[in-house]
């Protein structure tokens, strides 16, 4: 049998034992038509727009009705 630990590892230093689990931010670069923030080598959510041209056609929100 392998070693065991002499005593119960404290609950409040859990977080020092998983600070390598850590997921890292996605980084994030600006669009070089809008200016908003976009995932690298991904169309710009914003405009629709990707390696200086249109990708995709972004809709517009729809109008809310007034009464």
């Amino acid at each position: 049998m392998g070693p065991l630990p002499k005593r119960k590892y404290p609950k409040a230093r859990q977080g020092d034992r998983r600070s390598h689990l850590g997921l890292p931010l996605p980084a994030l670069d600006n669009c070089p038509q809008c200016h908003s923030p976009k995932l690298a080598h991904h169309v710009c959510p914003t405009c629709g727009s990707y390696g200086g041209r249109e990708a995709i056609a972004i809709k517009a929100p729809k109008a809310k009705k007034t009464k």
